[in-house]
């Protein structure tokens, strides 16, 4: 188990279109300390028991982006692969019976997502797990007309956001919005700028969904667009900023973010920021500074390095069968989807196969997020009935500490609907 400093990598989603931004807000972030002094954390670990699972294997596919000329994440399988030794080895299997992992690498692009979809339909696979891509569109409906459950952690797609076979663990941008007016609210601001990097009508979307979650909490929501591919941002920058508001937030891939808080950051350094994962990525705060950033608001869906025991769980999982791999990566998506899978399918009695663990996926109430600080998902289509997909509407916020990432993580959002 690595902690170390911030972690560099790229994104699986970040940046590859308008609506990965919009909706995979949830993305891990960068960091490396979640004491509430900034200080190197103590990170504890415990020892795992002896709890192997027997029986017969069951099939889950695992689509990895790896290799392609954009984007290559091998930390994503990586970390599923520490968890599946965890659940094999410790934790009593899936229902009672060991996890197959069957990975496809994927070039996020539609030629190999195609043969991947296909090949993991081909091989028989009881459920199909997805990290983060922007893909979608081709995986789900091959996968679904399979009548195979996909599971994803951070929903993109308009069919991973809609389409009835599909489980979206995280809570994507209604969460992100939710967590930014908690968070706003928190610390007394009364307005927010929200540069959302535009395209495809997501500007739209933004104000749409976040007007009335920041009128409830009292906060004027002032979205404010950025074209896609803007060599400069400072003129919108500057209109944003004209009201004198008290916050901004960023809705945008990494580079956008990072040119947009450059911008704030000459025009009114003192305005509070408020930042979702993607603008809390080593590459925006490397540019930005961390001195910039530090003190303000941040938003998580990952609880890396408290002492919630879930947290300790998911670092000593990381320690065991992923020593090299940061436990503040992207190596924490990939366990995430595979262990929150489990704990969904944990009450399944009787054969563990794709119509079983569908229904259980349909039917479990409030499952623990792995590593996800008191977040709950239940995927019954109540967290956000307008993209029925979302199981949750929870993420994380808390002052960002000066490695980059927030510390003393409070919840924001609601349990859904039983």
């Amino acid at each position: 188990m690595k902690l170390g400093g911030l972690t560099r990598h790229r994104r699986a989603v970040a940046g590859l279109s308008v609506l990965a931004v919009a909706s995979a807000v949830g993305l891990t972030a960068c960091g490396s300390d979640d004491s509430s002094s900034g200080s190197a954390p103590s990170a504890s670990t415990t020892s795992l028991p002896a709890d192997p699972a027997d029986g017969t294997p069951v099939k889950i596919g695992f689509l990895s982006a790896e290799g392609g000329a954009a984007v290559s994440l091998p930390e994503y399988r990586q970390g599923a692969e520490a968890a599946v030794q965890y659940v094999n080895e410790n934790g009593g299997g899936l229902a009672g019976h060991p996890v197959e992992l069957v990975v496809c690498k994927h070039q996020e692009e539609p030629t190999s997502a195609t043969k991947c979809a296909n090949e993991l339909v081909e091989q028989g696979v009881a459920a199909v797990l997805s990290p983060g891509t922007s893909m979608g569109q081709v995986f789900v409906p091959i996968i679904s007309g399979a009548k195979i459950p996909y599971v994803t952690l951070n929903a993109v797609s308009a069919a991973e956001l809609t389409s009835p076979g599909v489980s979206a663990l995280s809570a994507g941008l209604p969460g992100s919005l939710t967590a930014t007016a908690t968070a706003a609210q928190s610390v007394g601001l009364k307005s927010v700028a929200i540069y959302v990097m535009d395209g495809g009508g997501i500007a739209n979307i933004v104000g749409q969904m976040g007007g009335p979650i920041f009128k409830a909490m009292g906060i004027d929501m002032n979205v404010v667009p950025i074209p896609m591919g803007v060599p400069d941002p400072t003129p919108m920058v500057s209109a944003g900023l004209s009201d004198k508001p008290d916050g901004i937030s960023v809705i945008a891939d990494a580079p956008t973010c990072a040119s947009v808080l450059k911008a704030v950051q000459t025009q009114d350094p003192t305005v509070t920021k408020l930042l979702i994962p993607t603008c809390l990525d080593a590459n925006v705060t490397e540019v930005v500074g961390v001195d910039a950033i530090k003190g303000n608001p941040g938003i998580t869906a990952t609880d890396y390095l408290s002492d919630n025991p879930d947290s300790v769980l998911y670092r000593s999982v990381m320690g065991q069968y992923a020593p090299d791999l940061s436990v503040t990566g992207p190596g924490s998506s990939g366990y995430q989807v595979v262990l929150g899978l489990v704990r969904a399918a944990d009450g399944i009695q009787g054969d563990v196969d794709a119509a079983s663990i569908a229904d259980s996926l349909k039917t479990s109430k409030n499952v623990e997020m792995p590593a996800g600080g008191g977040i709950t998902f239940t995927c019954n289509g109540t967290a956000f009935p307008q993209m029925p997909s979302l199981c949750s509407s929870q993420m994380l916020y808390g002052p960002i500490n000066d490695q980059g990432v927030p510390v003393d993580l409070k919840l924001a959002g609601q349990k859904p609907a039983a």
